[in-house]
């Protein structure tokens, strides 16, 4: 018979990846996958009495069940606060291009300063995540097109596009989407 501790590091061992794949095929990122592994191990440490042998069909049954209500959970709670966000003006990262016109040079001043403040915010982000904001906010293109050109899910263009936004705005040290750009 093992002792408690002893069958909690057994469990860990043999389900700690197989939940973490779960997790991730739920939430699509790693970080939200540990932490979901995690919470289902809290989880798994509550009800560690009711459980039998680690390597059982049943345990196994038990901790796929736990994983996935937490993965959802997780993810229910991140749709959720995504919709608290005040929706998002695309239009906002149009980028001046050398078409156009120009009428004075305060103008062409402020074009260079938001140029700029544009270049810094997309400099926190990866390539694939750069395009995909580029694309949406220059080009007015649609995320089912992105997604294509990309090779990705439309759902996983729109929830890369939605973190690099806030990735944006956390290297700016913002609160909201409308101070993001504003130059001040």
């Amino acid at each position: 018979m093992q002792s408690a501790k002893e069958k909690l590091q057994t469990l860990y061992q043999i389900y700690e990846k197989p939940m973490y794949h779960i997790a991730y095929a739920i939430l699509h990122h790693p970080q939200q996958a540990e932490d979901a592994v995690s919470e289902a191990f809290c989880r798994v440490i509550r009800h560690l009495d009711k459980i039998g042998e680690p390597e059982h069909p049943k345990t196994k049954q038990y901790m796929i069940k736990i994983i996935r209500s937490t993965a959802i959970s997780q993810y229910r709670k991140n749709a959720k606060e995504s919709s608290r966000y005040a929706p998002w003006d695309d239009g906002i990262l149009q980028i001046p291009t050398e078409d156009t016109p120009v009428t004075s040079s305060e103008q062409q001043e402020r074009q260079m300063a938001e140029r700029l403040a544009i270049s810094e915010m997309l400099g926190v982000l990866n390539a694939t995540d750069t395009k995909i904001v580029l694309l949406r906010c220059q080009q007015d293109m649609p995320f089912r097109e992105i997604a294509r050109q990309c090779g990705m899910k439309e759902a996983a263009v729109r929830k890369r596009f939605e973190r690099a936004r806030k990735a944006m705005m956390k290297q700016k040290g913002v609160t909201s989407y409308e101070q993001l750009f504003s130059l001040q």
